[in-house]
């Protein structure tokens, strides 16, 4: 038995010497971390190596990132990539400095975009413009819903517009499911509003003092949850409008249950 495990081990060994031999005098490939054979001869803003955009989108947007340097002196890239990629090779071949924006998309990751930015935008565009602006337009959801070309296009659009402005410190723009939840959180203040402000008294009519105990409690819900996000996004005054009165229904609800707990009938 003894001998048999030895014979078992030495050959386990052999083949392990014979494959790291191999592998040693015949390397596999390095993957493709620097590769410049993929850049293109002549100079441009977008690389599209994972055909991401149509021939037109490429062309447009190519112009389009020209003609904005020019303008502005912002210098925005972008590339594609899959399975190849030319890596660190970009970075002489576009000259990207403290002024320059590459945006690289790729689908292996959870998240189709990534930001590589220069020192020179954080002034105008925090971190946490960055971060927003990723989850926005890179998640799957959007990118399933609409594209990745949107996703690629729809984002530097919004960069461009920010640094035309002069910075901002939130994304432009305010998707419905983030109004929703801005409705919710509204809705909620309303309900905190309504529940505070219930008479605890005979005769009182409006308990000021418990609603205004609990202001902490429902002003963060409606006014930096439900307003903030809002008002900070979009000019549009519908939304707003919508958060009042999701405000309003709250607390008006929240105000009349035990009200109309009491007028209702007992059971006998």
């Amino acid at each position: 038995m003894q001998k048999l495990f030895e014979s078992k081990f030495l050959a386990s060994l052999v083949t392990f010497c014979l494959a790291l031999s191999i592998w040693a005098l015949f390397p596999t490939p390095a993957g493709a971390y620097e590769n410049p054979e993929l850049l293109p001869e002549t100079q441009t803003p977008v690389i599209d190596l994972a055909k991401s955009l149509t021939d037109v989108q490429e062309k447009d947007l190519a112009t389009e990132l020209e003609s904005f340097e020019t303008e502005t002196g912002w210098k925005l890239r972008v590339l594609t990539q899959y399975d190849r990629t030319p890596g660190r090779a970009v970075k002489q071949f576009w000259g990207l400095d403290d002024k320059s924006l590459l945006l690289v998309a790729d689908p292996r990751g959870g998240n189709l975009l990534n930001f590589n930015v220069g020192d020179d935008l954080y002034p105008l565009l925090p971190r946490t413009f960055w971060v927003e602006l990723q989850t926005r337009y890179g998640n799957q959801f959007f990118v399933r819903d609409n594209g990745e070309d949107q996703a690629i296009i729809q984002s530097l659009q919004s960069v461009e517009n920010c640094l035309r402005q002069g910075g901002c410190r939130v994304v432009p723009g305010l998707p419905q499911e983030q109004w929703i939840l801005t409705l919710i959180t509204s809705a909620l203040g309303g309900a905190v509003f309504g529940f505070a402000a219930q008479p605890r008294k005979p005769g009182q009519l409006f308990a000021w003092q418990w609603a205004l105990i609990f202001s902490p409690l429902w002003g963060i819900l409606f006014i930096a949850f439900g307003i903030g996000p809002v008002v900070s996004r979009t000019a549009d005054w519908l939304p707003l409008l919508r958060n009042f009165l999701a405000f309003g229904t709250g607390a008006l609800v929240a105000y009349l249950t035990p009200v109309l707990g009491r007028s209702s009938p007992s059971e006998t």
